[in-house]
Formats: C-alpha cells, sequence, structure tokens
C-alpha cells in the first residue's frame, strides 16, 4: 500500500519534499514548546500535544494528497460554489459573539461530533485567491473597467474582508494585500488597485471611529490593534511588548548554534511559545543556523512556486499557483519578523511549523493545490513522450540511424 501511494504521488517533487522536511521539522520544536502548555493547563501531557500535532499534520497531508489529485482546471467551478459556502461560515463565525476582555473574538467554529474548532478565515483566505485567479483567467486579454468589475470582483473581496475584520485584523490585512498582488501580477489596472487601496483605508479608519465611538454597541478588538502598534512604535509596557521581550532573549540566548534540542528556557515563559513565537524557540534551541536553515526552506518553496507557475499550461494555473502559494510565504516571513521585532504583534503562524490544526490543514490545502497545477505539467509531457515514442516515423527514422 506505501509503494502504491508513494507511486501515485503527482507534481513537483521537490515541493513535497520541502513541504515533508517542515513537517518532520516541527515535532521537535513543538514538542518542546509543548511544556509551557501543560503548565498553563495544569493537565494533559507533552506527549499528548505531540500526538495531536501528528494527527494535525497527519490529516493535512491527506488533504494534501487528495486536492493534488484533482485536475486544477475543476477548482475554477468549485470557487464558485465554495464563496456563498464561505460566506455563511463567516456569518455563523460573528454571529457566535464570542468575547475575550470585552472584545471581539469570533474566529472559529466548532465542528460538530468531533470536538474540533475551524477557524473560518484562513479557509475564505484560499478560497478567496482561488476566485480571483478564476476572475483574472476570465478577464485576460479584455478590456475591463472598473464599474464592470465592482460585483463580480470587489463585492466579494471586501464582504469577506468586511466578515473577518472585527475580530482579525491582522488576517484581513494579510488577505488583502496578497489579493491586490495577485491582482497587480494578473494585470489587473494599475489605477483601480490603488483606488481600491485608498477605499480599503477610508473604510478601516470608518470602522475604527464607529468602534471607538460605541463600544459596547459593537465589540471589536481596535484597542489590541492601536496597544500593538503603539508598542511597537513607542516601546511602551504592554503584553505585547513583554512576548517580544522575551522573544529577543530567546534569539540571543540561542547564539550561533543554540542551547540544544529541548533545553529552551523561555518556552517556560514566552506566550504561544508553539504557535505564533515557534520561530523565537526554535533559534533558541537550534541557534542562528537553525532560523536560517528554516528560512532556506520558505525560500526554496518560493522559488519551486514561481517554478510551478511559470510552468503552468494556462493562465489560470499561473495564477492559481502564485494566488493560494505567495501568501504561505509572506505568512512565514511576517512570523518571523514578528519575532526579531521588525513587525507589530500579529498572531500569524509559522505555516507547517506552528501547532493548530486549521493553519496545517489549510497551508496543506493550499499546497495540494499547486501540486495539482504541477501534475497536470507532468501529465502533458507525459504524452508527448508517448507520443514521440509511437510516431511510426520517428520509430523508423531511429532504426536507419541505428
Amino acid at each position: 500500500m506505501q509503494n502504491s501511494i508513494i507511486n501515485n504521488i503527482k507534481g513537483d517533487k521537490l515541493i513535497w519534499a520541502i513541504s515533508a522536511l517542515l513537517a518532520i521539522f516541527s515535532f521537535l520544536p513543538v514538542y518542546s514548546a509543548a511544556s509551557n502548555l501543560v503548565n498553563i493547563s495544569g493537565d494533559g501531557s507533552t506527549f499528548a500535544y505531540f500526538v495531536k500535532h501528528f494527527m494535525h499534520l497527519f490529516l493535512g497531508f491527506s488533504i494534501m494528497y487528495g486536492v493534488h489529485k484533482i485536475p486544477y482546471r475543476y477548482f475554477r467551478g468549485l470557487s464558485m460554489v465554495m464563496m456563498p459556502v464561505v460566506f455563511v461560515l463567516l456569518i455563523l463565525t460573528v454571529l457566535q459573539g464570542t468575547t475575550i476582555d470585552g472584545a471581539n473574538a469570533s474566529r472559529w467554529i466548532s465542528i460538530p461530533f468531533v470536538n474540533m474548532s475551524f477557524q473560518t478565515s484562513t479557509l475564505a483566505a484560499v478560497v478567496l485567491m482561488v476566485y480571483i485567479a478564476r476572475y483574472l483567467s476570465k478577464i485576460k486579454d479584455k478590456i475591463i473597467t472598473f464599474k464592470e468589475s465592482i460585483l463580480p470582483l470587489w463585492i466579494p473581496v471586501f464582504l469577506v474582508l468586511a466578515l473577518i475584520l472585527p475580530s482579525n485584523f491582522s488576517t484581513t490585512a494579510i488577505i488583502f494585500v496578497m489579493a491586490c498582488a495577485l491582482l497587480f501580477l494578473g494585470g489587473y489596472p494599475l489605477r483601480y488597485l490603488i483606488a481600491m487601496g485608498l477605499a480599503g483605508i477610508v473604510g478601516l479608519a470608518m470602522f475604527v471611529l464607529v468602534a471607538k465611538a460605541f463600544p459596547d454597541a459593537m465589540p471589536n478588538r481596535v484597542d489590541t490593534w492601536i496597544s500593538r502598534v503603539e508598542s511597537f512604535f513607542n516601546g511602551e509596557d504592554s503584553k505585547e511588548d513583554y512576548q517580544i521581550e522575551r522573544a529577543k532573549i530567546a534569539i540571543a540566548s540561542g547564539g550561533i548554534v543554540g542551547v540544544g534540542s529541548g533545553k529552551s528556557i523561555q518556552k517556560n515563559f514566552l506566550p504561544q511559545s508553539s504557535s505564533d513565537f515557534i520561530y523565537a524557540i526554535i533559534v533558541e534551541e537550534y541557534g542562528l543556523i537553525g532560523g536560517f536553515a528554516l528560512m532556506v526552506l520558505y525560500m526554496w518553496l518560493l522559488f519551486r512556486i514561481i517554478i510551478v507557475s511559470q510552468k503552468a499550461d494556462t493562465v489560470f494555473g499561473k495564477l492559481l499557483v502564485l494566488g493560494v502559494g505567495l501568501p504561505i510565504i509572506f505568512q512565514a516571513m511576517i512570523n518571523m519578523a514578528v519575532a526579531v521585532e521588525l513587525f507589530p504583534v500579529t498572531g500569524q503562524t509559522l505555516p507547517l511549523i506552528s501547532s493548530g490544526g486549521t493553519s496545517i490543514w489549510m497551508t496543506c490545502l493550499a499546497i495540494g493545490i499547486i501540486l495539482s497545477v504541477s501534475a497536470k505539467r507532468e501529465e502533458l509531457i507525459n504524452k508527448e513522450k508517448e507520443t514521440d515514442v509511437d510516431n511510426p516515423l520517428e520509430v523508423l527514422s531511429e532504426a536507419l540511424e541505428d
């Protein structure tokens, strides 16, 4: 059965290898950092978190394997079907009304019967990027006016962003930036993008003003966002500043080669040490060598994503790979930048490394889509080879040369 699965693996083998390396490496820092989760919760064991992480990765790679077997052209239609589903899921998430310290924290919905939660915004991000790739491929080589693109493009984009914004500004910002980047790469007029970027800034400002004016009517996380930005620029004491200070101590303690696997001290003091700040723990335990090696893996993955995009046989395939692939690398860079205080605290995880089921599953879903595009390229190459071999004139010519 194992050989059968391996033989059925298609697509870019280096992307498979990089994904596997990231996943395998993740066990060490997650197992190490899990001790902090055990201390906080007061129950369970580090091994239980290790098993949970293994199950998340196992399900994630199962998703990757299953998705990469689907011909990527089907994702065009699936994006249309999934957009209404995404809207419903986001609305259900918002209507839960979950609050933490009076702020909107409705990010997850519970999956019935399995006692697990799911962060709907991550699914929305992947589906939206596929939808945008579909739209761009549809209007390719056509003269499109701004008015014509409002309903099919910008209304769905801003509906998704509006439903995510009250509880998760960083995810909203990343989705918007990545959507604009894909639109730019897809040839959407730059002047329209600038206009919508300004409209997005105005919309955000209005939301902040309304939320500050009516805090009881609309619980939000605006104060948290402002606190994080002020802490980043002014160095004021706050929860976020405490996290950054501990992360910097961990990185400084790691030196060149690190203190050794499982020997991190700051994992016991750093909140979210197994998710948002796992990069700091990695550098502490494996040093600058380990941190740099991890960065190289992500850059290698970016390189392969670009290669697959360039070799795709259709415009939709090219844009699809960039649409779901670039956010993975962008999120990884933001996570690392936060750990070294180059960026305010965002709460973004490190793809395929941090603990957390939703992040792993959606990253694997995106990689599976990329592999589906590269698998189609392999299929076309194999058909060309078979055609060449079966060509009787070519066979006769080769025989005469011999």
